[in-house]
């Protein structure tokens, strides 16, 4: 398991700890922020998810097992492919599918380790062609399959698998290295139960985690500096703003489940970030059902939070993006063009209009639209909201914004920066705000609507929760409908808001 070393990156960092820093204090969070922007600074990009390379890796082989039957028989007779041999090339990848999964050849730690599981793999693939020959006994088929087809057919593929898994290693040590196989972990508690959890997952062997440190809420004697050697870097708040500069994956509570108010407290404040959150079952007096609980390895939690579209989902929804965006920019580089010469020719100044708003996790992103404003009042801070009326308006710009073709250059941050989605919660303006006050002062949570990608259109636009957000109440409408979803997330439910978005646009009440 590989820890978070505070002290080699304090010192990459150029910093100076003062044991007399307070949680929480400006100074404080200064330390973090550089500490996060180190630790960032040595991975090469996101998770990869254990999940989706497992299931790379199941698709590949079923391919190259099929593939192999198949150029095995051409070799062999090239004249004749019956159809009973296509049914048993298509049968033996499905039950090598069904093995390796059992004989749990498809974990990350057996495809780090090619030679040492390729034991295991041989046992494995000998087993799937006993059960393959099992099924032609039962079925009265002894004659049908030639017997140099069925032993070069176990050699060969042994041998295809044992190199497609020496590739996997090579690709898998790589991901390790760039920690993108890592799962960045923090501990929120302290004391004797959080001693005890970190000696249990410093005892597993090829474990994915990787500890940050402990944060806690308590600054008293029952909450050491010091935890399994694992330094307390601060508390749940301070938690907060260091996964705002730096991917964290998953939070375990060691906080014991009676202490509900407590709970519930540090709850409330990281519900908001898009990380899965465990507690831990590890030194619970408490007995639930086996099937209540996950494990981390061989320590049990109880899951709090799962990070929104996560694994496969992420993989389907950037695919999503991407080929509908393409598909999308392509129809519509007609109306792009028109739109463009018209902003051009109706006021002087640039035909795009970037501006910095809140993306996923908060990372600020720039995004592009149309200019729909004149150049001598563009609010690129954008602490006043368009009105109606609105003399910053242009004459074009004021059609295009009651239409939302303003919004179509979007398109290129979907396409070709990938820092937005089709379909999300809208990308709102840094400082934006209400009359009175910035909008994650006005709704509790506001900031959960940033688990996912921001997107160009949403099921707060398509329900009539569009243009300006002048009052509390259409605010709070908004995030409620963000909120929904972002837990109710289906790539049909993006096609159905894709779908009726046309039509939503036909109601112009709140755009101007």
């Amino acid at each position: 398991m590989a820890t978070f070393d505070t002290g080699d990156l304090e010192r990459l960092a150029g910093i100076t700890p003062d044991p007399a820093q307070q949680p929480s204090s400006p100074v404080q969070n200064e330390r973090l922020i550089q500490l996060a922007e180190v630790l960032s600074s040595r991975s090469a990009g996101s998770a990869f998810s254990p999940i989706v390379l497992s299931g790379a890796v199941r698709i590949t082989e079923f391919v190259l097992i099929g593939l192999t039957g198949m150029i095995i028989k051409y070799i062999y007779q090239r004249d004749v492919f019956p159809l009973q041999y296509l049914f048993a090339i298509v049968a033996i990848s499905l039950i090598s599918l069904v093995v390796f999964q059992a004989s749990q050849l498809n974990e990350t730690a057996a495809l780090r380790a090619p030679v040492r599981s390729g034991g295991k793999l041989l046992a494995g693939w000998a087993l799937v062609f006993m059960a393959a020959q099992s099924l032609v006994f039962l079925s009265k088929a002894e004659g049908i399959y030639s017997r140099v087809w069925l032993i070069s057919y176990f050699f060969a593929g042994f041998a295809v698998l044992m190199v497609e898994r020496v590739i996997t290693a090579a690709v898998v040590r790589g991901l390790t290295r760039r920690g993108r196989l890592d799962r960045r972990t923090a501990i929120v508690g302290g004391g004797p139960s959080c001693d005890q959890l970190l000696q249990a997952l410093t005892r597993q062997v090829d474990s994915d985690l990787q500890i940050c440190g402990v944060f806690d809420d308590r600054a008293d004697d029952r909450s050491p500096d010091l935890v399994a050697g694992f330094p307390k870097l601060g508390n749940v708040d301070d938690l907060v703003e260091f996964a705002r500069h730096t991917r964290i994956d998953l939070i375990i509570f060691t906080v014991p489940i009676t202490a509900e108010a407590r709970l519930l407290q540090m709850l409330r404040k990281l519900w908001v970030l898009p990380i899965d959150i465990r507690l831990s079952a590890h030194t619970n007096k408490l007995r639930f059902r086996p099937r209540s609980y996950s494990y981390i390895g061989n320590v049990p939690v109880l899951d709090v939070f799962d990070k929104p579209i996560a694994d496969w989902d992420v993989v389907v929804k950037t695919a999503f993006d991407r080929i509908i965006g393409t598909l999308a920019l392509i129809a519509l580089s007609p109306v792009l063009l028109a739109v463009a010469i018209a902003v051009k020719l109706d006021s002087r100044g640039p035909i795009f209009f970037r501006q910095k708003r809140h993306g996923f996790n908060n990372e600020p992103i720039e995004v592009w639209k149309f200019r729909s404003m004149r150049t001598d009042m563009l609010e690129y801070t954008a602490p006043k909201q368009a009105t109606r009326n609105d003399p910053r308006v242009t004459r074009v710009g004021r059609f295009i914004r009651r239409t939302s073709l303003d919004e179509l250059p979007q398109l290129i941050n979907v396409v070709f920066f990938g820092n937005l989605s089709l379909v999300g919660p809208r990308p709102h303006p840094i400082n934006a705000r209400t009359p009175d006050n910035t909008f994650e002062a006005v709704v509790d949570g506001y900031f959960a609507r940033h688990r996912v990608k921001p997107g160009i259109t949403g099921w707060a636009q398509v329900n009539g929760w569009r243009g300006e957000t002048d009052t509390p109440d259409k605010l709070q409408n908004r995030v409620e409908h963000d909120l929904y979803y972002i837990e109710n997330w289906s790539i049909f439910f993006d096609f159905y808001i894709l779908a009726i978005t046309p039509f939503a646009l036909t109601n112009t009440e709140n755009a101007f």
